[in-house]
């Protein structure tokens, strides 16, 4: 959320990152049913107070997905299992709403805790273990590729 209404970074990878956010939520409420969770919904309403009321706006509209017990327990052992570290448990818990919901992407630009390929094969695994279908995890950038690749028929 940060980079959708973020002023335009002088740091080229971050620019980069800006834009293929703001590009993919000008499409999304076309193709997505678009959710979100209260843990979002607290991360866009703190920092500059112009940019916060502008995120927040963004998503007043969105479905909100409510954390649960279920939940709650899939990001217990997401921390269990090392998944992911004992320090980002908000980070296991908007795993575990989304894959709780059956959310069919999450779409995120955490690398370090989230979006990173170690971590999503043993969320992956977890999930399946567990009963779940997890859910793809991507950046906005991978989920425009993605898209694009099923809309040539190459999925």
């Amino acid at each position: 959320m940060s980079y959708l209404t973020a002023r335009p970074s002088r740091n080229p990878a971050t620019a980069r990152n800006q834009a293929a956010t703001r590009e993919w939520w000008r499409n999304a409420p076309d193709r997505f049913e678009l959710v979100t969770s209260g843990l979002v919904l607290d991360e866009a309403g703190v920092g500059d107070p112009h940019a916060a009321r502008d995120r927040l706006a963004k998503i007043q509209s969105l479905t909100m997905l409510e954390g649960t017990e279920e939940s709650l327990e899939l990001t217990r052992a997401l921390i269990e299992i090392h998944a992911m570290p004992a320090n980002a448990v908000e980070d296991a818990l908007h795993v575990a709403i989304a894959v709780v919901h059956n959310v069919e992407y999450l779409v995120t630009w955490n690398l370090k805790h989230i979006a990173n390929q170690h971590t999503v094969s043993r969320i992956r695994q977890l999930c399946r273990q567990r009963g779940y279908e997890p859910s793809v995890i991507c950046t906005p950038r991978d989920l425009s590729r993605i898209m694009e690749q099923r809309d040539e028929g190459r999925d």
